[in-house]
């Protein structure tokens, strides 16, 4: 499998939450607002991510802190639904502020919050913590198979091999037209202008239909996030040919043994579910203080090469195919931390180095 991804910085002073879009098509981004695992550190916050597709603006899990982070990064957005994956406290402890914050900004809108059998039990315990908010809360609990249909994308839960009930969760974008091909247009009589773009649309002018002057369909983007698990099938499985899988690495291989007893993985399993649904991009999160980053990374390249280790604030944009792989990208603002190569040249020099 060829090796993908690659590593840039941006600047904190950039518009990174309006509605932009990346070059090439429609915006999908992951920012890592936290991805530490069970405690925070000074370095790394509680576990959120935020994917922003679109307009859309989708946070899962909330872990303490989390409106903390995103206020001194890309700001507090709007949020257009949550995701939770489990209930343990450390994926869901920042979210009784952060909806008091929304509500004191005087939100109006409907917000949806999903998350696995009990999560309304929960949200019960959330508000009478941070008090009742003036706008509606849609509580959404999920199981294996559902499928929530949205404006061009798709968001499934999947079962996960945890402590307690606890689910990863797929996003991908509908197919996409094939391209077109103005010259077999014209030979068939379609003027350009008008007629060019309703038949892109889908429409049958004149007896001529998108089928004889598009290629054959796109796929859209996939990305997977596991939350907590140990290695499983069912995330295999869901995770086949995803653009970007984000994976917990919480232990060194070394801990196997302990990471299988507390519902975790390694660097090293995650790596092998990476490599096996031949996915384009590995994230580690949910790393643990008890192990170097170092390690972790080199023992997950070993096996799959296309791995990165975000830090709190870094993002991977997701490009269409036909535009480039998937991007890791700094936050520049933030603390020198460990260097760490792109995928590409890590593989390089474990090549030369063998």
């Amino acid at each position: 499998m060829p090796v993908t991804g690659s590593i840039s910085h941006w600047s904190s002073s950039a518009d990174v939450d309006g509605d932009w879009q990346t070059q090439g098509g429609m915006e999908l981004s992951i920012f890592f607002a936290g991805t530490g695992g069970s405690i925070p550190t000074a370095r790394r916050g509680l576990p959120s991510m935020l994917v922003r597709r679109g307009g859309d603006r989708i946070l899962f899990d909330c872990g303490e802190g989390t409106q903390r982070q995103l206020v001194s990064s890309v700001g507090l957005a709007d949020l257009t639904e949550i995701y939770l994956t489990h209930f343990h406290a450390d994926h869901w402890l920042g979210l009784p502020g952060m909806l008091k914050t929304f509500d004191l900004r005087g939100r109006d809108r409907p917000l949806a919050i999903h998350g696995p059998v009990g999560l309304r039990a929960l949200l019960g315990l959330v508000l009478r913590m941070a008090g009742n908010v003036g706008y509606e809360l849609d509580v959404v609990e999920l199981g294996p198979g559902d499928v929530l249909a949205r404006d061009g994308y798709r968001i499934a839960p999947v079962a996960v091999s945890h402590r307690g009930t606890a689910l990863g969760y797929v996003l991908y974008e509908d197919e996409r037209p094939g391209v077109f091909d103005p010259d077999a247009a014209r030979r068939l009589g379609l003027r350009e202008g008008p007629e060019f773009g309703r038949v892109q649309r889908g429409e049958t002018i004149r007896g001529i239909s998108p089928d004889q002057v598009l290629g054959p369909a796109r796929p859209g983007r996939k990305l997977v996030l596991s939350g907590d698990t140990r290695p499983c099938e069912s995330l295999r499985i869901a995770a086949h040919r995803a653009d970007v899988l984000v994976h917990e690495a919480t232990f060194a291989q070394e801990e196997r043994d302990r990471a299988h007893d507390n519902g975790h993985s390694t660097a090293e399993q995650a790596a092998t579910i990476a490599r096996d649904a031949e996915v384009g991009l590995l994230a580690l999160n949910h790393v643990s203080t008890r192990h170097p980053l170092g390690l972790l990374r080199d023992e997950a390249r070993a096996v799959f090469p296309a791995t990165v280790l975000p830090r709190d604030f870094d993002t991977i944009e997701i490009p269409f195919a036909e535009r480039g792989e998937p991007t890791l990208i700094r936050w520049s603002h933030a603390p020198e931390r460990m260097a760490e190569q792109p995928a590409a040249a890590a593989a390089a020099a474990s090549a030369s180095a063998s």
